[in-house]
């Protein structure tokens, strides 16, 4: 009994012995199982960005701030024209409802040429109701026969983003859809947009239409130039028509009081688009964030752009009044002095901090002036420069004529002057 104890304990023992080795074999091959590859892990989960940072332009010598989720992307100073931000911004897209942007622009065109008014309305044919009720498209519920107001269908274009409303006013104001979409192709040639051709006034995709971030960036400008009453429809966060109340398609306008339109668009082929406006103590940014994965993603890019912009940068009016005077003396005239002006004013984007760096100076082309005098003559020129950069050359005018005056009072003139 005692020989056999002795062996079976060697056995427990030998075991016990085979046991622990396995599990000291096994542990470093199940602890580096469990270790999380912390380098690698988070290069799976981070997504490349949409462009390199190096292919971002940015104003200034500022390096590219972030790249955005999207195929194309352009921002500017809507008063100055400078591109604070931009990459792809001329690459073809197609623009999906960006199209209506157009046909909201010539409807405008329309109102101010009192060719129709606000009251003036409409009929819905078949072609813009079939489009109200087809399911797969943005509407504003028109119906076949209803006689609808400008007013209203300018709503419904902007805020619904109704391709029926396009196609009636596009039907109304240009005789047929081919009529009208000649119209948009004349005035975006009109209005420089080199890189867009539409084929219809809703966007809807067909072949032969295309723009890009840097056209339509120029026509937002254009638009709210032209047209500052824009904002009135693009503005607005809700439109109800025919008791059915639909939520703006911009929902950056729920997010950012800063934001003030302009427009969205999307099919499939190209992604989600929005051309934003945004005002913000005296500063006016216009963006172009085309071809985003989805609709929650061209809201927080363009926020992301909006955001930065308004605190990298501003938009500066520099004061001409501290070197030009007010006036400039006449000899011989009806009055002994004119009031004397730039032609326009002049705005220039820099960096928040950098409006030192702007300067003006003031280089007349003469001291007085000899009576008669003409509205509008040029007496000098001012020159403004950012950091040594020429920005603007401005002409000085008169703001006034001066009638030559009588015998006397150029007499009594000849011997006050003293060239």
């Amino acid at each position: 009994m005692g020989s056999q104890a002795v062996g079976n304990r060697s056995i427990v023992l030998l075991s016990i012995l085979f046991a622990s080795v396995l599990v000291f074999a096994a542990a470093p091959a199940d602890a580096a199982k469990a270790k999380p590859k912390a380098p690698h892990a988070a290069a799976a989960k981070e997504a490349p960005p949409a462009v390199p940072l190096s292919d971002i332009r940015v104003l200034g010598d500022r390096p590219a701030p972030f790249a955005l989720d999207a195929k194309a992307a352009m921002m500017v100073d809507a008063q100055t024209g400078a591109v604070l931000y931009a990459y792809n911004e001329h690459q073809r897209m197609q623009p999906a409802s960006l199209a209506k942007i157009m046909t909201f622009y010539l409807t405008l065109d329309a109102l101010d040429q009192k060719r129709i008014t606000l009251d003036t309305t409409m009929p819905i044919s078949e072609k813009a109701w079939r489009l109200s009720m087809d399911e797969s498209v943005s509407r504003m519920f028109l119906g076949v026969g209803q006689q609808v107001a400008v007013h209203d269908l300018l709503y419904g274009l902007m805020v619904s983003s109704g391709n029926d409303a396009a196609v009636t006013l596009a039907e109304y104001l240009g005789g047929s859809e081919n009529g009208f979409t000649q119209q948009m192709n004349a005035k975006a040639k009109e209005v420089g947009l080199t890189e867009t051709h539409f084929s219809n006034p809703d966007g809807l995709p067909v072949e032969d239409e295309y723009t890009t971030a840097a056209d339509m960036v120029k026509l937002g400008c254009a638009l709210l130039k032209n047209h500052p009453e824009a904002l009135t429809y693009t503005d607005a966060k809700e439109f109800t028509f025919d008791k059915i109340t639909q939520r703006n398609f911009n929902t950056l306008l729920f997010y950012d009081s800063r934001v003030n339109g302009i427009k969205t668009g999307h099919v499939d082929e190209a992604g989600y688009h929005l051309v934003s406006s945004a005002t913000s103590k005296g500063t006016h940014l216009v963006s172009a964030v085309m071809g985003t994965p989805s609709s929650e993603k061209r809201r927080v890019e363009t926020e992301k752009l909006v955001d930065w912009a308004f605190r990298t940068f501003v938009t500066a009016k520099p004061d001409s009044s501290k070197v030009v005077p007010a006036t400039l003396p006449v000899f011989y005239g009806m009055v002994d002095s004119v009031t004397i002006a730039p032609t326009h004013a002049t705005y220039v984007t820099v960096g928040k901090g950098e409006e030192s760096k702007i300067a003006v100076t003031w280089t007349p082309s003469a001291k007085y002036l000899s009576a008669p005098v003409t509205k509008g003559a040029e007496v000098g020129q001012i020159a403004i420069t950012a950091d040594g950069k020429p920005i603007d050359s401005v002409p000085v005018v008169t703001q006034a004529g001066v009638a030559q005056a009588g015998f006397f009072k150029r007499l009594r003139d000849r011997f006050r002057h003293k060239p």
